[in-house]
């Protein structure tokens, strides 16, 4: 039976009243009014995300890597080798990586789902296929399989917060992830390809010119669905990208606070806004990266970053790096007396 690719209706926005509450809140602590700047904000954003104030400590963030390789790295775009996927995805499992030595900090889990990596690997139940389609001549994915990685998204954020998660961060791990999600921000937001191109991984100037031809070409064909979000990320996704569209969407449906790391993720971000309307209000953009249309995406979306660290990594880095101010903008709520 072919995959029946899901829907989602409507957000309802965080609770309003709990966010003045918070506000009023922070205005009677044993400290200036306004003094902790965002923190403040942040600590009002999760009171009202939970309906709570004070909010409640996070006691089981998740991080979840969704990864995949991508047709279009063959074109030149990457600086990073064929097979670089499935090795960083084998040191993730292993508990090597950067996202783990970030995680163990943070105090968050740590889930690794190989969408569409070009390797066989073990346990692998959400695989779509093996890489997406070369998106500048190409559908990176039929609709079937588009379905399929939506589900899977939105099955694994149904499975996180089924078990308990309580704020949940999608990172991506691919190389030549940062064309189609390129591709995506600029179609979504009518900006002109030159301006979405960026450095990826860490190309030189004729990848930069390879790519950005790639993209041309890829958002030429992204224009012609550019009213069908499922039609687009068939077209110029990829099944990592459609899957971090579905947990983005689901975990909005479920009212579960999540955080936006980097391009990849505010890509998924704006087609789940389109799948979910007003899904962003449960979404924190933890903080700006290198990548030119990640600020394109986060404006479009009314998302303001947290953090600045000039992080191009992707992989739930930046999240994860703003994670400890979000638990600490939750305890100043519950842990810090009112003016004697």
């Amino acid at each position: 039976m072919a995959p029946v690719t899901p829907e989602f209706p409507a957000v309802p926005q965080p609770d309003e009243p709990t966010r003045a509450l918070a506000r009023s809140r922070h205005a009677a602590l044993a400290k200036p009014a306004g003094s902790l700047g965002t923190l403040e904000d942040l600590g009002a954003w999760v009171a009202a995300c939970q309906a709570a104030c004070p909010p409640r400590p996070f006691t089981r963030p998740r991080v979840v890597i969704f990864a995949g390789d991508h047709g279009i790295a063959a074109k030149g775009v990457s600086a990073q080798p064929a097979g670089t996927t499935a090795r960083l995805f084998t040191t993730l499992l292993d508990g090597n990586g950067v996202t783990n030595a970030l995680a163990s900090v943070a105090g968050a889990g740590l889930r690794v789902e190989d969408i569409a990596v070009d390797a066989d690997t073990p346990g692998a139940k959400f695989k779509v296929r093996k890489g997406s389609g070369s998106i500048d001549v190409e559908d990176a994915l039929s609709a079937d399989e588009v379905a399929a990685a939506l589900k899977a998204g939105a099955d694994i954020a149904d499975a996180e917060i089924d078990s308990g998660a309580d704020l949940l961060v999608a990172g991506d791990l691919g190389v030549g992830v940062t064309t189609p999600s390129s591709v995506l921000i600029a179609a979504l937001t009518g900006t002109e390809p030159v301006a979405v191109v960026g450095r990826g991984s860490g190309i030189d100037d004729n990848a930069w010119m390879r790519k950005a031809t790639a993209i041309r070409d890829a958002l030429r064909r992204a224009r012609a669905v550019l009213t069908d979000p499922v039609a687009l990320l068939r077209t110029a996704g990829g099944a990592d990208l459609a899957a971090m569209t579905g947990f983005l969407a689901q975990a909005a449906v479920r009212r579960t606070p999540a955080l936006i790391d980097g391009l990849p993720a505010a890509a998924a971000a704006l087609v789940a806004e389109e799948l979910a309307p007003n899904a962003r209000w449960w979404w924190l953009a933890s903080h700006r990266c290198t990548e030119p249309a990640h600020a394109i995406a986060l404006d479009h979306l009314d998302l303001s970053p947290v953090l600045d660290l000039h992080i191009g990594l992707g992989q739930a880095s930046g999240a994860l790096a703003a994670l400890p101010l979000l638990r600490m903008a939750a305890h100043l709520l519950s842990d810090v007396a009112e003016m004697p």
